[in-house]
């Protein structure tokens, strides 16, 4: 799929996928419990030999098949899986392929909740390695013969720090090892991560491609660039027919049906609705990032700006050739961690606000709120200052924008 027709795409997806009585949106199914004319049918739904039929809510509906089919297309995937927050979607790849004894590399600059579930995976017998990630170096000094799984972020939160997508990639598919991308933040609107060797991908379906606030969701797309028939952690009852369909298989049942992180049918059909506008919100907000990037890292009291899309990014390259943008999400370090509240305070039109990839613009102190559970030892490693403030952009007008954070920081 070219980026030139993806909001086209996405505009009519449902009327091409089929409608009923003409409707140019897929209706909302509510219903729990799917009935059967014949009991063999029913014994297939249960037994996986009758596809395209639906038996309970909690492993899908029509409108959460809607929106998976409608994501598959986006990531260019084979499949995909709605789960009902992105946090429910991570947990499922780690706790349904991964097993006591099991090795993950992970790269050590993500988000602070995916940061907390690695200690999970460690009390369930899962040692994790968190390596530096910009460069393919520090996945491969961290691999060891039970290594099953490496994962990343696309664009880290809040430090934007971007892995060495490519050569991961690569580095997965010699050692056979699964390669797991979040990819929340550029979302399939500016970058896919197949096209580096993923055989999964994470989306945060509140974020980016919801994009309003108004919904939580998460999924995973299997792209097919993964050999499952090699995979060791998958069980006998998911090992039949194509063993391209065998991962999402197990994440489909213990994800859901065991673990109960079900996407109601009416968010997925509001995120649905949401994907509509992907390309014009991150077109919009990633080109007003770029401006108050720029602004920021010529005041005076700025000490640094943490973008993909300015040139004095560590990582400004691998995010140029492979993004088509530099996504709505940037952070920033005050001179005076002392004034951060009072900068903060005078913020007008930014919103003080947890979250991301909202319509309107948000922001948040890092240290004290997203990341204080981890800990000072961790936000040291992690390279998050005292005065480090995130900004998720809006679709506000560029120049009201620039205008909030400079009054703010210029304490007028």
């Amino acid at each position: 799929m070219k980026d030139s027709d993806l909001t086209t795409r996405l505009l009519h997806a449902d009327r091409r996928f089929g409608v009923e009585h003409g409707g140019l949106h897929k209706p909302i199914h509510t219903s729990v419990q799917y009935g059967f004319d014949r009991v063999e049918n029913l014994i297939g739904v249960f037994q996986g030999t009758l596809k395209g039929a639906y038996n309970y809510a909690r492993q899908g509906t029509p409108t959460t098949a809607a929106l998976e089919a409608l994501l598959t297309q986006m990531e260019g995937g084979r499949g995909s899986i709605c789960f009902s927050t992105g946090m429910a979607a991570i947990a499922a790849v780690f706790f349904t392929l991964l097993r006591a004894g099991d090795h993950l590399i992970a790269s050590k600059h993500v988000f602070g909740n995916t940061n907390s579930v690695f200690g999970t995976l460690g009390d369930f017998g899962v040692e994790v390695s968190k390596v530096d990630a910009t460069s393919v170096a520090g996945v491969a000094a961290a691999l060891r013969p039970n290594t099953r799984m490496v994962f990343v972020e696309t664009i880290a939160n809040p430090g934007t720090q971007v892995p060495d997508l490519a050569a991961i990639g690569e580095f997965c598919r010699e050692h056979g090892l699964l390669y797991v991308v979040d990819n929340t933040i550029t979302s399939p609107a500016l970058f896919r991560p197949a096209s580096v060797g993923a055989g999964l991908v994470v989306n945060s379906l509140t974020k980016t491609i919801a994009g309003h606030g108004a919904a939580l969701g998460g999924a995973v797309t299997d792209t097919g660039r993964f050999d499952w028939s090699g995979y060791p952690n998958l069980f006998g009852a998911y090992r039949t027919g194509d063993a391209g369909g065998w991962g999402l298989a197990q994440i489909r049942k213990k994800g859901l049906r065991d673990l109960g992180a079900a996407l109601a049918p009416e968010q997925a059909h509001r995120i649905s609705l949401g994907a509509e506008t992907l390309m014009l919100r991150t077109t919009q907000s990633s080109r007003t990032a770029l401006t108050l990037a720029r602004f920021l890292e010529a005041h005076p009291a700025v000490a640094r700006v943490h973008y993909p899309g300015l040139a004095s990014h560590p990582q400004h390259g691998v995010a140029s050739a492979l993004f088509s943008a530099g996504s709505w999400l940037l952070s920033f370090e005050l001179k005076d961690p002392s004034t951060l509240s009072a900068t903060m305070n005078r913020l007008r039109l930014a919103v003080l606000a947890t979250g991301l990839g909202d319509t309107r613009t948000l922001v948040i102190p890092v240290a004290p709120t997203i990341f204080w559970e981890a800990g000072a030892e961790v936000r040291a490693e992690m390279g998050i200052a005292d005065g480090l403030i995130r900004v998720s952009l809006g679709l506000e007008d560029e120049a009201d924008v620039i205008a909030d954070f400079a009054q703010a920081l210029g304490g007028d």
